[in-house]
């Protein structure tokens, strides 16, 4: 990353869209929360439903979290990861495209397509630095 964009920065919204461009409810709620970390050498990443109350069955309250070492050129972000919630992230590279909006007050980032509950979603989060 560049040194603009190493620090905190909170998740404020997420979104995804299916293959026809119709807007899809985010998997992590309304509410999600969550903080991503750079330092330089390394990210960590926690997001999460904050709903206060606890979704239906076929809607299962979503946790993710992950950490390890990153590559960034300057469209691309490529954790390598070496800790994580979720015993399948380990040793995966996480890829996620990058922008950066309002002069850099925002980071948006995109996960690859993946299929949901029988839907392909193109998931976005949109993070907020923080300080």
């Amino acid at each position: 990353m560049a040194v603009s964009e190493i620090g905190v920065w909170r998740l404020v919204e997420t979104w995804a869209k299916d293959d026809k461009g119709n807007v899809i409810p985010s998997q992590f709620g309304p509410t999600p929360l969550g903080v991503v970390t750079f330092d330089g050498r390394r990210m960590i990443a926690a997001l999460g439903d904050a709903r206060d109350v606890v979704p239906a069955e076929e809607q299962p309250r979503q946790y993710n979290s992950y950490a390890g070492p990153y590559t960034y050129d300057e469209t691309t972000l490529v954790t390598k990861v070496d800790c994580a919630s979720s015993p399948d992230r380990m040793g995966t590279d996480q890829v996620r495209g990058v922008r950066f909006e309002e002069g850099g007050k925002f980071m948006v980032l995109t996960p690859p397509p993946r299929m949901i509950r029988g839907v392909m979603h193109h998931p976005e989060l949109r993070w907020e630095r923080m300080g």
